[in-house]
């Protein structure tokens, strides 16, 4: 028994004839289970039905073929994907540069500048680079940064500790829940 391959613009996914399985389970199109079947017959099948055979379960024993509308479910797994995508919430990180032995009008200009952007609701990364000798004196660095999460606290909650990585020491800062 031959089958004709009617013309259909697929992509190579496990779809009709890119379903290399010798024996595969079929369920129809309105979900019912029409049993395990030769690869040809199921793909007849569908054919006989305007529809497309579809793996939904390539590792399963046999194989699990649905016969469906393959560019109807493309869309509707795309449209599913483009909605999750509006709905996902990404955080903006800013960030905000310090130094070990920066002054103090410096200092409050950079807190007031960190607490509009943690008012607003975004993250601050805030990054002190060592340069040259200033790296013997870690400790001056680390109450710089100590005293910038102290000035926040009020608004901010401390992500990441400060920490070195490299030359520059490093700590994230986000809002506090309203």
């Amino acid at each position: 028994m031959r089958y004709i391959r009617p013309k259909r613009n697929v992509p190579e996914d496990l779809v009709n004839e890119n379903i290399r399985f010798k024996e595969v389970l079929v369920i129809g199109p309105n979900g019912e289970q029409l049993g395990t079947m030769m690869r040809r017959e199921a793909i007849q099948m569908a054919y006989d039905m305007d529809l497309d055979l579809y793996c939904v379960a390539p590792k399963a024993k046999p194989p699990v073929c649905k016969i469906l509308d393959y560019g109807k479910h493309k869309f509707n797994e795309q449209k599913k994907a483009r909605e999750a995508k509006k709905k996902q919430h990404v955080t903006e990180v800013k960030p905000l540069r310090l130094s070990p032995v920066i002054d103090q009008h410096d200092f409050e200009t950079k807190v007031k500048q960190a607490r509009k952007w943690l008012e607003d609701g975004l993250k601050v990364k805030v990054d002190m680079r060592f340069r040259g000798r200033m790296i013997t004196r870690k400790e001056v660095g680390r109450k710089v940064m100590d005293d910038f999460c102290e000035a926040l606290s009020e608004v901010a909650l401390v992500d990441k500790k400060p920490s070195m990585e490299g030359n520059t020491m490093s700590v994230v800062i986000s809002p506090k829940n309203k």
